[in-house]
């Protein structure tokens, strides 16, 4: 078990409500989405609002978290947004599911570790309900699958983690490559690893017969067993 992976705990106390859960279907403007989150942090934090795992997709877009290098940026061929997030830069674009997770960690655990290892495994039970083998890394964030199949260990991220909190209330989240233009990864460093053994996958780069539903399908009921009951409203 890896140093990570035993800190995957993240409780969920006793009279929580359950978490609201929404699923939008056309792609979200990214300042909208930012505005959304920060409305609803707010609310959650006045306790006059449940938390929301907010699933959607976006127009084609870099953003850069508060690690982000300048000479990580390659091409800028899409509009690229500077974000309070940790990480560095990365991709989002249709085909790609983002999640956006507003949870109270002062009720569950205000641990920023704890909670980044709990989005891991999410992911990962997510991804082995398609036959994938997704891992975590010691020295690099997100999940990751091997692909002897390019080399010696090569290995591709087919899953991105990007977080920050406020008031002990998370922002931001995971995104989840299910079927898209991989080559739009090209224009950065994705998430400042440069390493020619390191790429990017997808479920359709790996031939995985799976739709944006069957994924959030999956990532709901994974969702409820490790952090608790979701309601959709």
């Amino acid at each position: 078990m890896s140093a990570r992976q035993a800190q995957a705990t993240l409780p969920r106390p006793q009279g929580l409500p359950p978490a609201e859960w929404r699923v939008s279907d056309a792609p979200v403007d990214y300042a909208t989405a930012l505005a959304a989150m920060d409305a609803r942090v707010a609310a959650i934090a006045a306790g006059q609002a449940a938390e929301l795992v907010w699933l959607l997709e976006h127009p084609p877009l870099y953003t850069a978290g508060t690690s982000a290098k300048n000479d990580e940026l390659i091409e800028p061929r899409f509009p690229v947004h500077r974000v309070g997030r940790g990480g560095q830069f990365t991709y989002h674009g249709p085909g790609q599911r983002v999640v956006y997770a507003m949870l109270d960690l002062n009720r569950r655990k205000p641990d920023v570790r704890a909670y980044v290892a709990m989005l891991e495994e999410w992911i990962i039970s997510t991804l082995a309900s398609f036959n994938v083998r997704g891992e975590r890394c010691e020295d690099r964030i997100g999940v990751w699958v091997r692909r002897p199949d390019k080399g010696d260990g090569f290995e591709d991220k087919i899953a991105a983690i990007g977080i920050r909190v406020r008031h002990w209330i998370s922002l931001h989240g995971i995104a989840i490559n299910v079927e898209p233009d991989l080559g739009h990864f090209s224009g950065i460093v994705p998430c400042g690893v440069s390493e020619r053994r390191y790429g990017v996958t997808s479920l359709a780069d790996l031939g995985i017969s799976a739709t944006m539903t069957d994924l959030d399908v999956a990532l709901r009921r994974e969702f409820e067993t490790l952090f608790g009951p979701a309601e959709s409203r």
